[in-house]
């Protein structure tokens, strides 16, 4: 089997009313290139697993992988995706935001376009810099992420290498476990910022500190 050039890791929990959407901004990519999505069931209690299963049938082309496993929040699910990828590159989505459809084209053209670049984000709501032109890039050194996390994981892109290297998430940290692992990530790889906005947070919810566990901004 030809290696997928991108794993699309998608970790899920209860998310029945937002995940087609979100499979659907994958499918839509303006990017042609082989995919392998993984989406991680994390004991979800709705009927989340039955869509994506029913998603699966109807879309037989889309090389979709269903992982189910017992609750264990999401850096356990997106670690049982890392664990399970095969790609070039890897791309995590939250099962409640989606992607612009050229979000994954203008991330892998920069990316060809800068080989030093080994991890990318972008600008979304809630961290856009006004000051800046729009797709202007920012290098990202480890020592501005001590006070500001500039990767939201629905914007990251990062290569497998990176991956290999900085091993997975904390398992053990329930908040800001995604800042934690870009910190990582950021003493070793080149990490960039693109200022321009290429995805869409589900139900209006701004960047940061407005729900889920990154509400209580204190911890």
């Amino acid at each position: 089997m030809r290696k997928p050039l991108i794993s699309v890791i998608i970790p899920m929990y209860n998310a029945s009313e937002t995940i087609v959407r979100v499979l659907n901004s994958v499918k839509n990519q303006t990017l042609k290139c082989d995919y392998e999505i993984l989406v991680i069931n994390d004991g979800s209690k709705d009927n989340s697993k039955e869509i994506v299963e029913k998603y699966i049938s109807e879309n037989s082309g889309s090389n979709i992988i269903l992982i189910d496993q017992l609750n264990g929040g999401v850096s356990t699910a997106r670690n049982a995706g890392l664990r399970a990828s095969k790609g070039e590159l890897i791309a995590f989505l939250d099962s409640d935001d989606e992607w612009f459809p050229d979000k994954l084209e203008k991330q892998k053209q920069i990316l060809n376009n800068n080989p030093e670049i080994d991890l990318l984000g972008c600008a979304f709501d809630g961290l856009y810099f006004n000051k800046l032109s729009d797709g202007e890039l920012l290098e990202i050194k480890v020592d501005q992420l001590i006070f500001k996390n500039y990767f939201q994981p629905s914007t990251v892109i990062l290569k497998r290498k990176v991956f290999e290297y900085v091993g997975y998430f904390d398992e053990n940290q329930k908040y800001a476990e995604e800042g934690n692992y870009f910190f990582r990530v950021s003493k070793d790889f080149k990490c960039f910022f693109l200022n321009q906005e290429l995805i869409v947070f589900g139900d209006g919810k701004s960047g940061f500190g407005e729900s889920g566990l990154s509400a209580n901004l204190k911890e």
